[in-house]
């Protein structure tokens, strides 16, 4: 099977400081986890008084299919059951 992502919802984790967002290979359930950090190194992340939850929602959404991408390399490495994306893995 091949990860997919059938669900857009995302969630941010406060207490990791990153977006959760959900991918599936077949019946199997893959967490993901981006850091706020990784998604600020990315330029889309507004400044302002924009509350973290919001601007790393907004910039997940922006880059979801950059991210998907990603999600779907780290995983073919190597299969587990959760991930957490740093920006090291976006280089």
């Amino acid at each position: 099977m091949t990860l997919a992502f059938p669900n857009p919802s995302r969630s941010f984790d406060e207490a990791r400081n990153a977006v959760c967002f959900i991918g599936h290979d077949g019946m199997f359930r893959i967490r993901f986890f981006i850091e706020a950090e990784a998604l600020a190194k990315s330029g889309v992340v507004p400044g302002g008084k924009v509350s973290t939850e919001t601007a790393c929602l907004s910039a997940f959404d922006a880059l979801r299919a950059t991210i998907q991408d990603v999600a779907g390399k780290v995983y073919v490495r190597n299969r587990r059951d959760s991930y957490t994306l740093t920006a090291a893995d976006f280089r």
